[in-house]
C-alpha cells in the first residue's frame, strides 16, 4: 500500500454493497488502493456466504490507502456521503440487511472528529430529508473480500447489476467531483 515512499492514510467506509463503494473511490485523485472486505462483524475470517446471511455482523467496506496531500479526509467523507443513501438503515436500494449498514470506521480519534463534525453540517444544512443514520465507529479487524468481489466493476461493466446500481453512482461521481478524478477515469 506504499507507492513511491509516500506516507498513505488509511479511511474504512461501509457504504452499501462493496463494489459500488469501491468503484467510486478507485477513481479519485490521491487515492492509491481500494480493497473491497468485511469489517464490524464477530468473527474472524469470515466469507461472503456467511456474510451474505447478516448474521455475522460485518458490514461490505472498503478500505482505502490514500495520499492526504492529495486528498483529504474530508474529501472523502463528501464522496462517501454524495454516492449512497446514509439515511436508510441497514439497507441500500434492494440491497437489505445489516452487511449493507452505512458506517465509518475511524482509523484516528482526528477522523472520528471530522466524521461527527461533517454529519453534524449535512444534519444542519438538511442535505438530506430524512435523518442520518451512518454509524462511527472504531476500527475494527478488516478481511479482505474473496479475488473475485476485488475490482469487480472495473471487470465486469456489462452486468446488470452494475449498470443499474453503479454506473449512476460514477455518473453522479463525474458530475459533481470531475475535478478530483484521475486522468482517464469514467
Amino acid at each position: 500500500m506504499n507507492k513511491n515512499n509516500l506516507k498513505l492514510e488509511t479511511a474504512i467506509f461501509a457504504g452499501g454493497c462493496f463494489w459500488c463503494t469501491e468503484a467510486v473511490f478507485q477513481r479519485l485523485n490521491g487515492v492509491e488502493e481500494v480493497v473491497s472486505g468485511y469489517t464490524g462483524g464477530t468473527i474472524k475470517n469470515p466469507a461472503y456466504r456467511e456474510i451474505a446471511t447478516g448474521r455475522t455482523g460485518h458490514a461490505e467496506g472498503v478500505k482505502i490507502a490514500f495520499d492526504a496531500s492529495q486528498i483529504s479526509y474530508e474529501e472523502l467523507l463528501e464522496v462517501f456521503f454524495a454516492t449512497h443513501d446514509p439515511t436508510t438503515l441497514n439497507r441500500q436500494g434492494n440491497d437489505v440487511g445489516t452487511q449493507y449498514r452505512s458506517e465509518i470506521f475511524y482509523t484516528t480519534a482526528e477522523q472520528k472528529q471530522l466524521a461527527e463534525d461533517f454529519i453534524k453540517l449535512l444534519e444542519k444544512e438538511k442535505v438530506f430529508d430524512s435523518p442520518i443514520v451512518t454509524a462511527i465507529s472504531a476500527e475494527k479487524p478488516f478481511y479482505l473480500a474473496e479475488e473475485d468481489h476485488h475490482n469487480y466493476y472495473n471487470q465486469h461493466r456489462q452486468q446488470p447489476y452494475c449498470q443499474i446500481i453503479i454506473d449512476p453512482k460514477i455518473k453522479k461521481l463525474n458530475n459533481y467531483f470531475s475535478k478530483k478524478l484521475k486522468h482517464g477515469t469514467l
